[in-house]
């Protein structure tokens, strides 16, 4: 047994992965004890890969968590399962989920399936998490305004929710501590959902730098993208997905670090 306010020991998956390798970093220093499991690795299609990884996998261990007397089994969803890659209006856990792709879907039936066990469970549908060693989409964010030159993005307007890492340790930490019962998902996101301008002059800001942004018209920028057979650049750089984490923030959650800082960081790291 546990001494009397000793915090939990926890079972992590996945500790290899980006976000992994920050939670077996970090939550010990927020008191709590680790046992690392592992997976052996599997070669499948990419469909099945989402719904053998996703779906049956995480409700295979959920049930054996269930079995041996696992107090809360945090699962670590993603914003596609509640949306596509924008969304035209702010997305609560209140709204009916709408996920648009394979990973979202199973990401779903993940929360669907945790839902039907006698488990108190929590999936926190985590929108893109940054910070040190972070790869795509943001990776290349990052290199743009690495790039000694002038960007033409000052005119978007889209705003978009991200997730330091610092801030989901704290939103993990504060799920694990929460009383009663919860079983319900969580949407796990910096409170301020930035522009791109914003992230890149807080990006430059972390290196220095002033924000050099040329305002190039919307139209303009995606008529030269589109040309150059890159729509998907400038679908990522112009839409929006903001999420409201709320209901986290009702339940204790305070996020140790704004966006800026930790982009600023990021950028300098």
């Amino acid at each position: 047994m546990n001494p009397v306010g000793a915090k939990p020991l926890i079972a992590l998956t996945g500790a290899t992965g980006f976000i992994g390798q920050c939670l077996l970093r970090d939550l010990p220093k927020h008191g709590y004890r680790l046992r690392v499991l592992l997976r052996r690795p599997s070669v499948v299609p990419m469909e099945d890969d989402y719904r053998v990884l996703n779906t049956e996998a995480t409700i295979a261990l959920a049930r054996a968590a269930q079995r041996a007397g696992v107090k809360r089994f945090i699962f670590l969803s993603s914003i596609r399962a509640q949306s596509g890659p924008t969304a035209e209006h702010v997305l609560t856990e209140d709204l009916a989920p709408q996920p648009t792709e394979a990973y979202g879907r199973s990401k779903l039936a993940a929360e669907q399936g945790l839902a039907e066990l006698d488990l108190d469970w929590v999936a926190l549908r985590l929108v893109l998490v940054y910070g040190s060693g972070v790869k795509g989409n943001m990776a290349e964010l990052v290199r743009f305004a690495r790039a000694p030159y002038p960007l033409p993005l000052g005119a978007l307007r889209g705003r978009r929710s991200l997730l330091a890492l610092d801030n989901l340790v704290a939103a993990i930490d504060t799920v694990l501590a929460a009383p009663g019962r919860l079983r319900r998902p969580f949407l796990v996101a910096d409170p301020a959902a930035l522009t791109i301008p914003e992230m890149i002059t807080a990006l430059r800001r972390g290196l220095n730098r002033s924000p050099g942004l040329i305002p190039v018209p919307p139209s303009l920028l995606e008529m030269g993208l589109r040309a150059a057979g890159r729509t998907e650049i400038y679908d990522r750089l112009a839409g929006s997905l903001v999420a409201d984490p709320a209901a986290l923030l009702r339940l204790g959650w305070t996020p140790p670090v704004t966006t800026a800082e930790a982009l600023a960081a990021l950028a300098r790291s």
